[in-house]
């Protein structure tokens, strides 16, 4: 059986590198890395609650680009240039899967990125 590969392209949320957004093959959905930019301006928030906001909300974008739901998130990895963002990481968590019994696998990791980004996001999707 032969899988269909698809580049997946989010307007605004481009990567300087030629790289996409993320990949689909069959019912595997997979980011590449999601800031906090602001798909509007293509700037960084200055703030990194702000940037942690516009992080899910871009990774909103990107999943129904893909032709998923956050209900078909499996797993999201987290890079942090520090750990005063959990907060703002938990809220927006929260918002995205309030129900304790069915979030995805989470992992957060403390890593020196670059260009002023606060959060980076990594997600892997199985479409129902």
């Amino acid at each position: 059986m032969t899988l269909h590969h698809r580049s997946i392209e989010v307007p605004g949320a481009s990567h300087n590198a030629p790289i996409p957004a993320g990949a689909r093959v069959g019912n595997v959905l997979c980011s590449s890395a999601i800031s906090g930019k602001d798909p509007a301006t293509g700037q960084l928030p200055s703030d990194p609650a702000a940037q942690v906001a516009q992080a899910f909300a871009n990774l909103k974008t990107f999943i129904q680009a893909g032709g998923a739901q956050l209900s078909d998130v499996v797993k999201l990895t987290v890079y942090i240039r520090d750990n005063a963002v959990r907060e703002a990481i938990n809220t927006e968590w929260l918002a995205c899967f309030p129900d304790p019994h069915d979030r995805p696998a989470r992992h957060i990791l403390v890593y020196e990125l670059q260009h002023g980004m606060a959060v980076q996001l990594e997600a892997m999707a199985v479409i129902q």
